[in-house]
């Protein structure tokens, strides 16, 4: 009876592996999103902060592929203030995802455990 149950605590095992293998990735993919996303919005901060003190009859250009489109000063500060929130709503997205990721090796982790507690009790 100990051949059965090697194999399905193996098969456990290598599910779990590859489980945390595959979480890990999924992770630290997620923190370089969040890293890219705070570099952008970043990037939009500053350039509102330089773009805040101009006057308004400044004349300000969006790039747009290889030309640039002429743009009042107010849509250019509202571009950037969508971008910063867009960059935030991602940014928790991200975090909620990779904290589902982490609980989600946790539990098998402890099933697992439970698992070899429950054969050790038998």
């Amino acid at each position: 009876m100990a051949a059965p149950i090697d194999l399905e605590l193996k098969k456990a095992f290598a599910e779990l592996q590859s489980k945390v293998i595959d979480t890990q990735q999924k992770a630290k993919m997620a923190d370089l999103q969040i890293d890219q996303l705070n570099r952008v919005k970043k990037h939009a901060n500053l350039t509102h902060v330089e773009l805040t003190p101009l006057p308004e009859t400044t004349r300000m250009y969006e790039g747009v592929g290889r030309m640039f489109i002429l743009q009042s000063k107010d849509e250019i500060s509202k571009q950037l203030t969508d971008k910063q929130k867009t960059a935030d709503d991602k940014i928790k997205e991200l975090e909620q995802k990779k904290t589902y990721l982490e609980r989600s090796v946790k539990e098998a982790e402890d099933n697992i455990r439970e698992m070899l507690m429950s054969r050790r009790a038998q």
